[in-house]
């Protein structure tokens, strides 16, 4: 399966990651990755009713600054943010309830 929207290496600084407004899910992982691969099915569906969710997928590795700044061990890491705080966090989700329950957190009440 291909993917229309691949990890990238061009990730913004941790910088300006702190300064976004609104919801922001930080999608960590490579496209090459199994589990990642595997997640993303999961991962559209959940963010499909959440349109105001910027979701910013991030190609993570050895010295791959901003997934250091977030602690990032596992892929894929999913960290939830609202105004540039981390609100939760979801490694390796398993369901799409999983990733609903991250973005429940970050909306806007």
């Amino acid at each position: 399966m291909t993917d229309d929207f691949p990890y990238t290496e061009a990730a913004p600084t941790r910088e300006e990651v702190d300064v976004l407004s609104g919801a922001v899910v930080l999608n960590f992982g490579t496209n090459w990755c199994g589990f990642c691969r595997a997640a993303q099915p999961l991962i559209r569906t959940a963010l499909a009713e959440h349109a105001g969710v910027l979701q910013i997928k991030v190609e993570d590795g050895s010295g791959r600054r901003l997934g250091r700044s977030f602690a990032v061990k596992l892929w894929p890491t999913l960290v939830f943010l609202r105004d540039g705080k981390e609100l939760a966090r979801v490694v390796r989700p398993q369901s799409v309830d999983e990733v609903e329950q991250g973005l429940a957190k970050i909306e806007a009440d």
